[in-house]
């Protein structure tokens, strides 16, 4: 997602949906930048900031809505989405991102893409499970983009299918972990196996 984006140690960086602060952690690693991570979930917060602190990285973690971002407008030369537009107001959040980044600052985001439209009986099996609102094709997110403002919209497809990109992991029954959600993540699983030729994703990077 990041090959030829001009990252370094002056570079401020925004993760939005950051969840546990994997990505985050990568960034401020990798570049040596000023990276804020940000997530809705208190769990994920606190889970990001002990990450954070068990490696002695300096990112900051804050709660927040990316339909509401609690930040200035122009703060970020960059702001990274993984697989959070699809659970959320996409006009909304598109706004909110556009408005943090400064001019001239880039919008790196991966996020699910269907390679065609399912009939509707399948269409609403794959939004009810997820909570999705829509099941957006390639065109759908760069219509999107345009409309929040954005340009040099590029659309990267991987050859692999969802299922490839996607493995799922190990899972162990503990005293945290309610039962039911090992059924969630099997339904999960077979969703993408039943659906694995129209359920895809796309990396999108464009400027404001």
């Amino acid at each position: 997602m990041l090959m030829g984006e001009q990252i370094g140690q002056t570079s401020t960086i925004l993760d939005v949906g950051c969840g546990t602060g994997q990505t985050a952690a990568f960034l401020a690693l990798q570049y040596g930048a000023d990276i804020t991570g940000m997530d809705i979930n208190p769990i994920m917060v606190e889970k990001a900031k002990n990450r954070m602190a068990a490696h002695q990285v300096p990112v900051k973690i804050i709660l927040g809505s990316i339909e509401d971002i609690p930040l200035e407008d122009g703060s970020f030369d960059f702001v990274l989405s993984e697989s959070v537009l699809s659970f959320v107001n996409k006009q909304k959040a598109l706004q909110e991102i556009y408005r943090v980044l400064r001019s001239g600052g880039r919008f790196i985001v991966n996020e699910l893409t269907v390679n065609k439209q399912p009939d509707p009986k399948d269409a609403e099996e794959i939004k009810a499970f997820y909570g999705f609102d829509s099941l957006p094709l390639e065109l759908d997110w760069k219509v999107l983009l345009e409309q929040a403002g954005f340009k040099n919209i590029a659309i990267n497809r991987n050859g692999q299918s969802i299922l490839q990109t996607h493995q799922m992991p190990e899972f162990h029954y503990s005293d945290v972990i309610e039962p039911n959600l090992f059924e969630v993540f099997n339904q999960h699983y077979m969703i993408m196996l039943k659906y694995q030729d129209i359920l895809s994703y796309r990396v999108l990077t464009c400027t404001k």
